[in-house]
């Protein structure tokens, strides 16, 4: 299993930022051959499920995803979200938080713990490594974008 944790500090008020992050649909423009769909359409809420499709044709596989703990952010306090991952291929967990930061910026936080089945342990730090690459570069585009 491979743990991994991204921080970031941005310009934007917390409510912003939440939006941003938990804009589900767009977190697929930055990985290759993955698109993303939320199961029912709609605002999301506990037991929303998010899909990650991703491959292409039958080459492809879902990662799909079940939002366990909704708490917007509210009256200036922090934000969180935790999604359970309830594939057959990859396993685990992401939580996702926005917390006030210094000069009134937002302090985003991404943790999740990433396991895909038939890879052995041996693996988990090349996982991570990419794991946190991929998401990086999705968490910077989804807060760059209003």
């Amino acid at each position: 299993m491979a743990n991994f944790l991204l921080e970031r500090t941005v310009p934007l008020p917390l409510d912003e930022a939440w939006r941003r992050i938990t804009r589900w649909e767009r977190h697929g423009e930055t990985v290759p051959l993955t698109v993303v769909r939320v199961v029912p359409p709609g605002p999301t809420r506990e037991g929303t499920r998010v899909v990650a499709r991703s491959g292409a044709g039958p080459l492809g596989f879902d990662d799909p995803m079940e939002v366990t703990v909704w708490e917007p952010p509210a009256d200036g306090g922090p934000g969180r979200c935790r999604l359970v991952k309830r594939g057959r291929v990859v396993l685990g967990w992401a939580e996702l938080e926005v917390r006030p930061g210094p000069g009134g910026r937002t302090r985003v936080l991404w943790r999740e713990e990433i396991r895909v089945r038939f890879v052995p342990a041996l693996f988990d730090g090349v996982l991570r490594r990419s794991a946190r690459r991929v998401f990086g570069r999705t968490v910077n585009h989804l807060l760059r974008l209003p």
